[in-house]
């Protein structure tokens, strides 16, 4: 065990010792998501500093596998991967640069490819995970069919902690697109989602969209990204039409929308994320910002939860206050409220992996 390794260890002995809660934090450039509140001295909570426990552990460019300790920052190891002609297949947000890989597979953040190429969780391999009592745990390994029963390493991704402070992490890595190519059409919200529909039922090389406008009613622009082959992406071009964006200005909007910085994500306002099926229809609440073909939806401002969620939950989605801004976080917590089947899996796993209730308390569920 390296000195590093052996410090975080320590800690969580220490803190277990004198029955104080531990907060796992790397960059702290997510610090604003989940039920977050500051970690003070003064409060007898301890902090649990991952960014020292970093670096690439082993990388497989012709396996197309990566293992790298949480600690590591995150923009590292995509230009290491760059390096290689490869990526993150799930475009995870940085929302700084102090973001760390462990950062971004506990808050379980996926970016404007999530929709073609799969969730964050849908590339994590294995995981290394440091528990309540000093242990060193191990789940997953290096190869896509390596779990019999319950793949606790894809559990780990949007845990926020709350089971463990997480070690190292192995994903699966894919190659860079040949070519990509962003299209801009005029739209109305109602006309880009029956567009999103029709273009998913056709085998075009979309590997992101975006809808922005002033209202529900008023025109907007929507936005294609197509990735893959030339002659694929002409094709699709011809079905799509619209006008191609230059390179780097579509560069821009994608991050712009990856990292938030767009002009529809105000800083000081609450901000809502709304995930639905694909299929639901224009809300009529607003100025909304629709990512992932309609399985995105932002909405910026004050809003009332309960109301905002049991809207979510009627289309078969659910509502979380992403951001508060200035607002007060509903007492209830951040995120939709658990079902009661998936809020009592979570509670064993808690007790399972987390006796001590340790680990980040309330961070994903207030009573946890």
């Amino acid at each position: 065990m390296d000195f590093v390794l052996s410090e975080l260890c320590d800690q969580v002995m220490t803190a277990r010792a004198g029955h104080k809660p531990l907060f796992v934090m790397g960059g702290g450039s997510k610090a604003f998501y989940g039920n977050y509140r500051p970690v003070t001295p003064q409060d007898g909570h301890c902090l649990l500093d991952m960014t020292s426990y970093r670096g690439i552990v082993s990388y497989h460019p012709s396996e197309l596998v990566v293992t790298v300790r949480a600690g590591t920052p995150l923009a590292e190891l995509e230009a290491a991967l760059a390096e290689n002609g490869q990526m993150l297949a799930f475009e995870p947000p940085h929302f700084g640069a102090s973001a760390t890989v462990g950062g971004c597979v506990a808050a379980g953040l996926s970016g404007p490819r999530r929709m073609s190429a799969g969730a964050l969780r849908d590339f994590v391999l294995g995981t290394r995970l440091l528990d309540s009592e000093g242990r060193i745990l191990a789940f997953g390994g290096e190869v896509m069919k390596n779990v019999a029963g319950y793949d606790v390493s894809r559990l780990l991704a949007g845990s926020h902690g709350i089971f463990g402070a997480l070690l190292e992490v192995s994903m699966k890595v894919v190659p860079r697109p040949m070519e990509e190519l962003t299209l801009v059409c005029p739209a109305t919200q109602a006309q880009a989602l029956t567009s999103f529909a029709l273009w998913r039922g056709k085998p075009l090389p979309i590997s992101a969209t975006s809808w922005t406008g002033a209202d529900e009613h008023g025109e907007g622009a929507m936005h294609v990204r197509l990735s893959g082959a030339p002659p694929a992406i002409a094709s699709a071009r011809h079905v799509i039409g619209g006008d191609a964006l230059d390179p780097g200005a579509a560069v821009a909007w994608w991050r712009a929308l990856r990292e938030q910085t767009h002009a529809f994500f105000t800083p000081g306002q609450p901000l809502w994320r709304l995930a639905l099926p694909p299929t639901a229809a224009v809300l009529g609440m607003g100025p909304t910002l629709i990512e992932w073909g309609g399985g995105q939806r932002w909405l910026s401002g004050a809003r009332d939860a309960t109301e905002l969620r049991e809207a979510a939950a009627r289309l078969g989605g659910h509502a979380t206050l992403f951001r508060a801004g200035n607002g007060k976080p509903p007492a209830d917590g951040v995120f939709h409220p658990l079902a009661p089947g998936i809020a009592s899996i979570t509670r064993r796993l808690k007790q399972e992996l987390d006796p001590a209730g340790l680990f980040n308390p309330g961070r994903l569920v207030l009573e946890l």
